[in-house]
């Protein structure tokens, strides 16, 4: 019920496929009455059809990234409309495709996302109203409304809606909270909600209208179906730049504006990368000049340390164990340590 190869096996055998795939995406907020006999029959049938890519399974519902072969995608809607739980399920193709997953991993999780937040803060019963590509650009543009991007900072960086709101969040558990703050002296606005594909703003549609805000509004599909719509109805794209997604391509290009900066030599870029340091792996954005002068890394010293033979690495990192362990803090932290321990800077 789970992947036995490593990384470089599983990309060794994604490059000698010989057909294509698609990338794709739905969820559905539905009682799941057991999650974990859920989630292994979806491992089963998602195994036999040679699909990849990351799925949430919790309590309240799926949250799914995926990758199809083409030729299996008439079996996966088949099955998708024979299973009780996401029979007509709206799915949503990538608007630029690209090696996306090399592997299948069904995790069952408390919330399909993860805001943290006590069930009697929000109503799934109570959502904001969807509206489509041509409605939320009309609605938008009226006067006094207020966009919101419900995203993380590091999305917002390449992309977003023009005059939207992007707040300074690192983590899905510090956004509702912090969305309700800035925009605490709306509640009587029509308020709109958008994000990657429509999962995140249904939430905190509901969230939101727990907390007396009275006309709240979300961009049916994302920012994804609005890639696709805008294109073929033929409308101006109100969002510009690109749309980060959380699989190996980083990143769709919907218009050409490119309103991210390299974090390293501040040129225009939209090019998100993880540092190639894999002690440190910090997601940023890196220019191409810049990935050469630093290795595909995030600084001058996680440059260096790389270079270093595996037996010097092992050595530094046993170092910084122990430094976390004496500070009693999370291993999750180390590349915020390295920094602080001087060893990154």
């Amino acid at each position: 019920m789970f992947n036995k190869k490593s990384k470089f096996e599983l990309k060794k055998d994604l490059e000698q496929e010989a057909f294509q795939r698609i990338t794709c995406s739905f969820y559905r907020y539905i009682n799941i009455k057991n999650p974990k006999i859920f989630r292994n029959h979806l491992y089963e049938k998602f195994s036999n059809l040679n699909i990849l890519g990351r799925v949430y399974v919790a309590d309240e519902g799926i949250n799914a990234q995926i990758s199809v072969p083409e030729d299996k995608w008439s079996m996966f809607e088949d099955y998708i409309n024979s299973e009780i739980l996401l029979n007509s399920i709206t799915l949503k193709k990538a608007v630029q495709e690209g090696s996306s997953f090399i592997k299948l991993k069904i995790l069952v999780k408390n919330e399909i996302v993860a805001y943290g937040v006590d069930k009697d803060c929000y109503n799934m019963n109570h959502v904001g109203q969807h509206l489509s590509a041509k409605e939320f650009n009309e609605s938008i543009n009226e006067e006094g409304s207020v966009v919101v991007d419900m995203r993380n900072y590091y999305e917002s960086e390449v992309g977003r809606f023009k005059n939207a709101i992007t707040p300074d969040i690192h983590r899905s558990q510090e956004l509702l909270p912090e969305v309700a703050e800035l925009i605490s002296d709306s509640k009587d606005k029509k308020v709109h909600l958008y994000c990657t594909g429509g999962i995140r703003c249904e939430k905190a549609s509901a969230y939101l209208i727990k907390k007396g805000f009275k006309d709240v509004y979300q961009l049916d599909g994302g920012i994804i179906q609005y890639a696709h719509d805008v294109k073929k109805e033929n409308i101006p794209s109100e969002f510009i730049g690109k749309n980060f997604v959380f699989d190996d391509r980083l990143g769709e290009k919907i218009t050409d504006d490119i309103i991210g900066k390299c974090h390293q030599c501040q040129k225009s870029c939209d090019q998100h990368a993880n540092c190639n340091n894999d002690a440190c792996h910090i997601l940023f954005i890196q220019c191409e000049n810049c990935a050469t002068k630093y290795d595909r890394c995030c600084s001058v010293n996680c440059r260096d340390f790389n270079a270093l033979d595996n037996e010097e690495q092992r050595k530094l990192r046993k170092d910084i164990d122990k430094k976390v362990s004496s500070a009693k803090l999370s291993t999750k932290f180390r590349p915020k340590l390295y920094k602080l321990f001087n060893y990154w800077k």
